[in-house]
């Protein structure tokens, strides 16, 4: 009877550290997704080529923008963050919040922010046609997305 209990005994402390091994390995992971889980903001459609002749009227450069959407369920405070691109030009964000789920486009040139449709109020056209890339940096300058597109020769 003491071998069959000391089996039971064995079998039972075997099992109880197991389960704290696993326990533990998961634990970190567990706390490492929920302590550094970021907000998803991407940059989800670049019309780099305006329709038409690129004649530089405002309605042709508002015809090339970059559109960034939230994929979360929270709103986020855009503040600070900046698009650019492959030649330095630089956007930055003022206080915009994008809502969860929603969709904001940057126009290049000029206009009247809405909760949708925001500008830079440019005379020139940002994106290349050919080749480009879009840099969306967050508020401490760290690369969100990146969204490129041609070959670029350097």
């Amino acid at each position: 009877m003491s071998s069959a209990s000391s089996s039971v005994r064995r079998i039972a402390a075997t099992v109880l550290a197991a389960g704290a091994v696993v326990g533990a390995a998961a634990l970190p992971a567990a706390a490492h997704d929920g302590h550094h889980q970021r907000p998803r903001v991407e940059i989800s459609r670049v019309q780099a080529d305006s329709p038409g002749r690129d004649d530089h009227s405002n309605r042709s450069l508002n015809n090339e923008w970059v559109e960034i959407t939230n994929t979360t369920r929270d709103a986020i405070n855009l503040r600070g963050w900046t698009l650019r691109d492959d030649d330095g030009n630089r956007y930055r964000f003022d206080s915009v919040r994008i809502a969860g789920r929603a969709t904001i486009r940057i126009h290049t040139g000029n206009g009247r922010d809405t909760r949708t449709d925001l500008f830079q109020d440019r005379r020139e056209y940002v994106w290349g046609n050919r080749a480009d890339t879009a840099t969306l940096r967050d508020d401490r300058g760290r690369t969100v997305d990146t969204e490129s597109w041609g070959r670029r020769h350097h």
